[in-house]
Parts: C-alpha cells; structure tokens; sequence
C-alpha cells in the first residue's frame, strides 16, 4: 500500500466504512432475492406438476369405458314392478331438478318376440305430444300424478301403458318415437326416452323414496 492511500484511509475512514456496509447490505439483498427466486421456481414447478396431473392422468386410473353423458350427468332411479309386474321404468334426475322417463330394461314389453312395434302418447284425455310448453315459466305444461299415464306403447301380441313415475309438469314427450318406436328397443335409456318432467322438490323427495338405484335394481333383477 502506498503512503497516499494509507493517508487517504486515515483522512476519511467514515466513508469507507460506509462503502463496506453498502457492499454487505447489496450481498445481503441479492442473497434474499436469490433466495425468493428459488421458493418461486419450487412454487411453479409444483404448479406445473398439479398442471400435468389433472390434465394428463395416470392412464391407470382411468376406467376401461368413458362414461356416457347420461352417468356423467345424471343420476339414474328405477321404478321395478311399477303399477303392474314387469313395468319397471327408470329416471334419471339432472341436477337442475328435470327428470327423463323411460322404460328400464327389464319392462317386460321390451322382453316380447320383436319388441315394441308402435308408440301412442293419445292416452287420457289428451294427446301428450300436442302440450307445447314456452318460456322460463313453462307455459302450458301439465301437471300430472305419478301414475298418470303418458304413453302406450304396443308390441306384437300386447300393449303396455307407461306412466309418469314422478308427480311433475310434463315439459315434453319424445315426439321421435311415434316415427321411430324402434328407438325404443335399441337405446330405451337415451334417444329412446319417453318423456322429461319437472317435479317440485317436495314431490321429488317423496317420489325417491319409493325408488331404487342403480345397485339395488340390478341386484333385484340378477336375483330373480
């Protein structure tokens, strides 16, 4: 060290002091910045890494058969033996309350030589496909028990009526059938529909009471 820098130590040792302290203060922040940036990086890799898990499960984990719109949207009951032996009818309830009628698949018309041939929803006294329900407030739906009856549907030796299942308005009935009552064999339990109903939830309570679900219906009909 020369004599002019020893000298200029002496002469002004407070700036110097001052010249370490913000040398160990900006280590210090940058050792803290560092430090935050690293707890970042874990944050978002693990971000990342939920990302990946939820978007590109384990192919394990994943059921041998997709569910149908129909199990990944509602909730399936069953009516077995439903005013008559044999006249087992299902619902299957969304979550907003709308319940879709049909017949199950052990409804013994189903069961018959050939099916069902022809479909008839002038039962009462009104043609069920003539209601035209409008607007939020359901405009001209119906209101009808759980055994009143929406259709008959007929086979080659015999006809069977199917009813409601629920107390509701009827909103529709599945025109499609009258053309096509063949849906009615080949996918009872989506295009081949029978009606939708929007039961009060009073009345929905006290209709699912006397309902089955799926395990139970299934183990009713493998039993017998």
């Amino acid at each position: 060290m020369t004599a002019a820098a020893g000298e200029d130590e002496q002469r002004h040792p407070d700036q110097n002091l001052r010249i370490c302290s913000v040398i160990r203060n900006s280590t210090s922040e940058d050792s803290e910045i560092e430090q935050k940036q690293l707890i970042k990086g874990e944050e978002d890799e693990a971000e990342e890494e939920e990302l990946r898990r939820l978007l590109l499960p384990n192919v394990d984990e994943l059921p041998q058969v997709p569910p149908s719109s129909i199990e990944a949207n509602f909730t399936t009951y069953f009516a077995p033996d439903f005013m008559k032996p044999g006249h087992d009818q299902y619902v299957h309830r969304h979550a907003n309350g709308l319940c879709v009628i049909g017949l199950a698949p052990h409804h013994v018309a189903l069961k018959e030589n050939g099916g069902i041939v022809s479909v008839d929803f002038n039962v009462g006294k009104s043609d069920r496909s003539g209601i035209k329900v409008t607007g939020k407030r359901k405009k001209n739906a119906q209101h009808f028990e759980s055994n009143t009856a929406l259709c008959k549907v007929f086979t080659a030796e015999s006809s069977y009526i199917v009813r409601c299942c629920v107390k509701g308005s009827l909103l529709e009935v599945n025109e499609r059938l009258i053309k096509q009552p063949e849906l009615l064999n080949t996918m009872p339990e989506r295009e081949g529909y029978i009606a939708i109903m929007m039961p009060r939830p009073a009345d929905w309570l006290k209709a699912k009471a006397s309902l089955l679900d799926f395990e139970s219906y299934r183990k009713l009909r493998t039993e017998q």
